[in-house]
This record gives C-alpha cells, structure tokens and sequence, in this order.
C-alpha cells in the first residue's frame, strides 16, 4: 500500500476497536465523530492528503526501495544532505498546516521507527535482542503508512534515582510473564499524546532501568486486549474556529496507558529483559539526531507562527513605533533566527554514520533543545504583554449573530481592522497564550524532550569541550614563551 489519504487515516482508526476512557466513560462509536478527538483527527487527515497532493508530492513522497510505489518522506532513511535537506522540507510543509501545534503530527513517530531501526544492527548479538524484527517492523509500517503514539514515560509515583518498584501489582508496566508466543504486560505507562487516535503504540523503556522486567522495546496495536487510553480532560471548548480558532482543530489528547495483561507476540517484540541494551540503545543509536531534528523543524515553524501574531497585534493597534515594544518583537525575532541556525548548523555539519545514514550533528540540535523551552514561554509572555486587555475584550461568534453586532462593530475596531477581524486575531492569540490549549502548549514545549536541567547536563557532557581547552593551553603557553623570549633579549 503506498502513502495514504485522509480518508484512508480516519477509515483505518475508526475500524479499530480501541479502549478509550474519556470523562468517566468508555467512548463507543466513531472516535472520528467524539468531540475530544474530531478536530485533530480531521487535522491529521488534512496531513495525509497533503502527501497526495500533485503540487506536493515531489516533497511529501519517495518511492519504495521495495515496491517504487509513492511512500511518506518522514520514512525516509536520508544516506545524503539532499534527502536530509528533503526531510526538513517535509516537516516544515506538515508544520505550517499546524503552526507547530501538533507535536505528534506522524512525521515524529515515524522518524522515531526510522531512526530506530536504521540503528538495529547495535542490537546484533545481544541476549533477548531482534533486530531483523525491528527492520520488519519499520518496513512494514513504511510501506503501509502506519500511524503510531508512543509512551516512554513511567507514572509519577517515584522520581528519586535509584527507586526500585516493591509493589504488588505493577505500577510501572513490566513483563509479568513470558510464553512460546510471548510476553505479558502489566502496569501503567505515561504520556501518550494522540493516545487512541494511532494504529499503534510504541513501548520504550528509556534509561534508568534496574529491573530486566522494565527492559524492553515492543509495538502493540491500539486495539489490543487489555490496552486502555485514559484521557485527561480536553482544552477544546467547543468546534467554533472563530471561537477556538487553534484548539478546535490541533487538540491532541493525552493519555495514560494501562497494561491489564496484555499479550504482545513475539514478532512485536524488539528486545526484552536486557538492562544494558534497554539504558544504551536510545542514546546510542540515531534516535537523537533523527528525533530531534524533526522536533527543531517544528519548533522554528511554531516561532514563525508566534512572531505573525505579534506582527499583526502592533500593526493593529498601532503599537510598532514604541521602543520598549520593538525591544519585544526583537526578542522574538532573535529565538526564531538563534534556533534556525542551530537547525541549519546543524545539516551544514552532517555526517554519515557507521549504517551509512546522514545524520544531523547532534550538538547543534542538542543546543536548540535546550534553548527553546526558554525562547517559547518568553514569547508567549511577549504576545500577552503586547495585546495586554485585547485578549480580554474578545467576544464570541455568538455575539457577532447577536442583536449587540453594531455595538461590538463600532467599539472594537481597530486602526487597521474592522471589529470581526480584530477580534479573529485576538482570539487566536488568546487560544495560543491563555487558554487551556495555550497553557498546553507553553507546559509541552518546556518539557518536550525532557526536564531543562537534564537536557543541559546531556549537552554539556556529550559536547566536545577538549578543543577548546588546548586552545587555552597553548594561548597560556605563547605568552608564557613571548615573554620569556622578550626577557631574554634584553
């Protein structure tokens, strides 16, 4: 099967027969048509006609090493800059639909299944690992243009180092059992964004493993026995795009992910009960720079989209002449160009590595991981300071239709737009910034690829600082020797 359409997308999930709690009930029905799901459903279809669009798919495709059929770029393993160079432009051309709202729009799993497997050779020769399985996998899910969520992240019960689970019952999902045909999960796992709305979930045990239960990588089908979503409350308020012009469409559902045994064969299962392997293959193989590379291509999009909205606030208020507020647009103006050349660094500096893949360097990437979860909440800020009471004085639809319309036209207004116009762009900013969806948004991107301090400790020991040591000790050394020589002489 080649790249598929939106209507392909949402046929596929709503054949599933996914377990999805939501609001103390099991959702029945279409999960196309639930209120929770329908906007971001409806936007990830958009993604996957885009791929099939003829002005498009030169970029959005490739053709199948297997069957030359037409298949999504984000499966593409690049072996060159131009197809490294392809990737971003794909990512980017997803983004702009979302304004890098959808942090698991497909292209980031698939590039995870991707980076992954073109990494599974680390796996040859270790206990418990199949790397030919994982090569199947991602094959599979190429071919197929498989949608997929992922939960890497244990429940919150306890954080400290070296905590080691003496519970009962699981907590944190582990192997309960293992048969001829394989291996029992039971437990919790954490964050499954776009839980119930994928084919399948991908099960990564990332770091920090004591117990060979714990360790282990698989992929189970989102309808599978056992497997339950349990959501958190949804931030769309309603499927108004004037009202909620971002969260009525780009909502992603997060979900817990509860394992009440469930069966996942052994052609599902990518290593198991191999501690080492599960604290060293992540960092080891390309699902760094791959993953990371597609999340700063977003991220420079969504940086984009925030210095449009507060273009168009100043120069509908007339704002743009104040100091104090080009300062702010400056400040904004300076993330998105800092990031963007940290992405573009980044490819400049590509390598191809020991599978023969061009992988992006990693300290670039690493850099603009930890500088946008500073950058992002700061322009939010900066939006809200400049619209300052315009994104309380925002009147719904409902009030437009309304008997009050000549009021609402005369006094909102603005230098620059009629009263609906204005009122369209402050309530977009207002969605970004300050409503549920917005506090989202800013509480995501800060702990996006993980805790701040962590990530700064990662960058700081994997960058290579020695260069720059011999050249403070040659400097110290030249002026030693000139002034010794100047003695000397005299």
């Amino acid at each position: 099967m080649p790249a598929i359409s939106g209507d392909d997308y949402i046929k596929r999930i709503d054949q599933l027969n996914t377990e999805i709690w939501y609001n103390g009930g099991k959702i029945n029905g279409r999960i196309s048509q639930h209120p929770a799901f329908k906007g971001a459903i409806q936007s990830q279809a958009m993604l996957y006609d885009l791929q099939l669009r003829d002005d498009y798919i030169e970029e959005m495709t490739y053709h199948s090493p297997h069957t030359g059929d037409r298949i999504g770029t984000s499966y593409i393993q690049p072996r060159t800059i131009q197809e490294l160079k392809k990737r971003s432009r794909m990512i980017q051309i997803w983004a702009k639909i979302h304004g890098g709202m959808m942090g698991r729009s497909p292209d980031y799993m698939n590039t995870v299944l991707m980076a992954f497997a073109s990494s599974a050779r680390l796996l040859e020769g270790k206990a418990n690992c199949f790397p030919k399985r994982l090569v199947q996998f991602y094959e599979r899910a190429r071919e197929e243009d498989m949608s997929f969520t992922h939960t890497f992240i244990n429940p919150q019960f306890n954080r400290s180092k070296y905590y080691i689970e003496d519970s009962e019952e699981p907590i944190a999902a582990k192997i309960v059992d293992e048969t001829e045909a394989g291996l029992i999960i039971k437990g919790a796992r954490l964050l499954a964004t776009q839980g119930g709305m994928t084919d399948e979930l991908l099960v990564f045990s990332a770091g920090r493993i004591f117990e060979e239960n714990n360790a282990y990588f698989l992929s189970v089908p989102s309808d599978a026995n056992g497997l339950k979503f349990i959501c958190r409350e949804s931030f769309c308020k309603g499927d108004s795009s004037f009202n909620y012009p971002l969260s009525s469409r780009f909502e992603e559902m997060d979900t817990m992910i509860v394992f009440d045994n469930v069966f996942i064969p052994w052609e599902r299962v990518f290593f198991y009960k191999n501690i080492e392997v599960g604290n060293r293959f992540q960092r080891e193989s390309a699902f760094l720079p791959f993953s990371l590379h597609q999340v700063i291509n977003r991220q420079v999009v969504k940086l984009e989209f925030v210095l449009g909205i507060a273009e168009e606030i100043i120069e509908s208020i007339h704002t743009g002449t104040y100091e104090n507020v080009q300062e702010k647009m400056a400040e904004i103006i300076v993330g998105l160009e800092t990031i963007k050349a940290l992405l573009i660094k980044s490819e400049v500096n590509a390598t191809l590595d020991e599978f023969g893949l061009m992988r992006p360097e990693l300290a670039s990437l690493q850099a603009a991981s930890s500088a946008f979860p500073k950058i992002y909440p700061r322009a939010v800020e900066i939006i809200q300071l400049l619209a300052a009471s315009g994104l309380m004085t925002i009147p719904t639809e409902e009030d437009f239709n309304s008997s009050i319309r000549m009021d609402l036209d005369q006094y909102l207004q603005s230098a620059t737009k009629d009263a609906v116009e204005r009122v369209k762009l402050f309530r977009l900013a207002w969605d970004l910034t300050m409503s549920p969806f917005g506090s989202r948004q800013t509480q995501y991107e800060r702990f996006f690829f993980g805790v701040p301090n962590v990530l700064a400790s990662e960058l700081y020991h994997g960058y290579n600082k020695k260069k720059y040591q011999e050249f403070i000790k040659a400097f110290i050394d030249q002026t030693f020797t000139s002034e010794n020589e100047s003695k000397s002489s005299r």
